[in-house]
């Protein structure tokens, strides 16, 4: 006589551990398993295939202890059928997607749904209008632009500050008419110029997050912000606005701000020499000149000012024998060249502008910006040409040949320009004289 079968719970009993046993099969595919652990616990498992694939997927404990007939879950685990009602509900899943690649493929597409859940959800706190001028301006500093400062501070005065709804607003949400309404605010304070600067900044905003598709140096996480349109060029600036207000010293007063700080015997007259005598470079600029990026016949500097989106432009300016001079007496040592602290920091922009007006003495109305426009106008009174007052001063350097193609460095034409600067500081043109095309020629008498 045949021994009698073993009951599911006996079979249970009966396992090793560490062995997979199949206890029955699951419509409409599939099977029950139970593996015993080591420790003595028994788990539950649904075993299918795909294809020449095969998987298990976890139930749960078993609990012995559970009514026999029950379908659902215990605190402790599953009784056999609530096991088999669990691997069945897996199983129709399965089945029911098996032309689409079955529980793999419904897995993934849970996947997707929630990443895209999750993105929306975040997209709804970080897509704002205030988190796209703030990344903005994170980028422009990632690039070295010095601009970055000026864009925050107007982004915090005149688009947060007075506008927080519309800042909250999704960036993809925000019109033209909403940015014409925060210039037109700016323009009844009289505050064109400002106007224009903000209208500026939030479409070069929005051009970064609309190009992040394209542009493998834009970062990803412009994504988040969905540009499609650039509301900023729905709305047209005030040109009148964009004149130059920068009012440049006179020829005279140029030389009375000279007389004033060429016998100045310290580090402050020595900066504000190495300032002038280099053609009234950008302050900011010039503050920030590495030790390392200075020798007896050259500095550099980093311009970032510029094209939007685009790196730090390299500058260099030749040293005139005064302008040298200069410089060592600063005593460069350390990282920053131009220092009071050995190099750790560098002389603050505020702090050179002050010293500059400290000594200008009676000349009214005085800033130090009027130093930079003050050279150019001179130099352009003695006949330097537009191009190289441009050069040496790294203004914008136009068309496409000049950009791309032109790698001539020019250094000897700003040299002969600051030679010429010199002598007209030192009012005098011995030795100087201008050719046909504008240059000068000879040497100045330092």
């Amino acid at each position: 006589m045949a021994a009698p079968s073993l009951s599911i719970g006996q079979q249970i009993n009966a396992l090793s551990p560490g062995i997979f046993k199949t206890l029955e099969k699951v419509k409409p595919s599939g099977t029950l398993q139970a593996r015993k652990q080591k420790n003595g616990t028994v788990g539950f498992y649904w075993r299918y295939s795909i294809g020449a694939r095969s998987e298990r997927v976890s139930i749960g404990l078993y609990d012995s202890s559970a009514p026999p007939k029950s379908l659902t879950a215990t605190a402790k685990g599953y009784s056999v059928a609530a096991a088999v009602r669990a691997a069945e509900t897996l199983s129709i899943e399965h089945h029911e997607h098996k032309d689409q690649g079955g529980r793999p493929a419904l897995l993934e597409a849970k996947r997707a749904a929630k990443e895209a859940a999750a993105f929306e959800a975040k997209a709804a706190t970080e897509n704002t209008l205030a988190k796209l001028l703030d990344r903005y301006a994170d980028h422009l500093e990632r690039l070295g632009r010095n601009s970055h400062r000026d864009a925050r501070s107007i982004f915090e005065l005149h688009v947060n500050q007075p506008w927080p709804k519309i800042a909250s607003l999704p960036a993809n949400q925000v019109s033209g008419v909403h940015i014409a309404g925060m210039m037109r605010r700016l323009a009844l304070a009289g505050k064109g110029r400002t106007a224009n600067k903000l209208r500026s900044y939030v479409r070069a905003a929005y051009q970064t997050a609309r190009a992040w598709r394209s542009k493998a140096s834009i970062p990803e996480h412009f994504k988040v912000f969905a540009v499609q349109h650039n509301p900023a060029v729905d709305t047209e600036p005030d040109e009148t606005q964009n004149r130059s207000a920068k009012d440049p010293l006179t020829a005279d007063q140029l030389r009375q701000y000279w007389t004033a700080i060429r016998s100045m015997d310290n580090f402050k007259g020595a900066v504000l020499r190495l300032h002038l005598l280099t053609g009234g470079q950008r302050i900011e600029q010039l503050v920030r000149l590495h030790t390392v990026n200075s020798d007896e016949a050259q500095i550099t500097l980093f311009d970032g000012k510029g094209r939007p989106g685009k790196p730090a432009r390299k500058h260099t300016i030749p040293l005139i024998p005064d302008a040298l001079e200069a410089l060592k007496a600063c005593q460069p040592l350390g990282f920053f060249a131009l220092s009071t602290d050995g190099g750790e920091t560098h002389l603050a922009a505020t702090t050179l502008s002050g010293w500059a007006k400290e000594v200008a003495g009676s000349i009214p109305d005085f800033q130090a910006k009027r130093i930079r426009s003050g050279v150019e106008t001179l130099l352009a009174s003695a006949g330097i040409s537009s191009d190289i007052r441009g050069r040496l001063q790294s203004h914008g350097i136009a068309g496409v040949q000049a950009r791309h193609y032109d790698g001539y460095d020019y250094l000897s034409e700003k040299r002969m320009a600051l030679d010429m600067l010199y002598s007209l500081l030192a009012h005098t043109r011995k030795g100087v004289t201008k050719k046909a095309h504008g240059k000068p020629s000879g040497k100045s008498a330092h």
